[in-house]
């Protein structure tokens, strides 16, 4: 069966359409994801909080990207695995 794509972008679309899940706009990569924006301090207890309930070891949980806002706060994203075996 051959695939035809007129143009560069209908096969961008069609890919994207594999990666994502219906209704999401994030890749379909296995990852649970979590974002907050809090005060300094604030996302730190967060982030030991997700740490705490989510152990690197079994979840293989990390924070995946941070930023410092112009009002000070933390906006940062949490990553892990759905389940530990």
């Amino acid at each position: 069966m051959a695939i035809s794509n007129k143009h560069p972008g209908e096969l961008a679309e069609r890919l994207a359409r594999r990666l994502t899940r219906p209704g999401e706009r994030r890749p379909a990569d296995g990852w649970r994801r979590e974002s907050f924006t809090l005060p300094r301090e604030k996302a730190r207890e967060k982030a030991r909080e997700f740490f705490d309930d989510f152990p690197k070891a079994a979840y293989m949980t990390e924070i995946e990207s941070w930023r410092e806002l112009s009002d000070g706060q933390i906006e940062f994203t949490m990553r892990r695995l759905p389940s530990a075996d």
